[in-house]
């Protein structure tokens, strides 16, 4: 799957407001869709957690990887996914906590996450 199929099939999810592929290396936005945010200062402020998250790993000497990250603010969910099969890039996701189920949105996320192809 594309990156546009792929973006269109993350807004897609329930309660998607935003969703964007990311490339934590530079912080840059590589694509997106929906609205409400500003997705390029979420893409740089996001990219700031992934390594954030990576140094802290490495300092604890944990030789693992992350499969998502999860942030729970009061009306929203923000699911940072790190593409497997791609290096350095990742998916971010904005879902309205009052329309999305959690379970089936990072379910769904992580088969576009494996079936992604750039």
């Amino acid at each position: 799957m594309n990156l546009n199929e792929s973006l269109t099939e993350l807004i897609e999810i329930e309660g998607a407001i935003v969703v964007a592929l990311v490339d934590s290396s530079s912080g840059m936005l590589l694509g997106s869709q929906g609205q409400g945010l500003d997705v390029e200062i979420a893409a740089a402020g996001n990219t700031e957690v992934i390594r954030a998250k990576q140094r802290t790993m490495k300092n604890l000497g944990l030789s693992d990887s992350i499969e998502d990250i999860l942030i729970s603010l009061g009306k929203q969910y923000h699911i940072i996914r790190p593409i497997e099969n791609k290096p350095g890039l990742f998916f971010y996701v904005v879902l309205d906590r009052s329309r999305a189920n959690l379970a089936l949105s990072r379910r769904k996320i992580a088969d576009i996450e494996r079936g992604f192809t750039l």
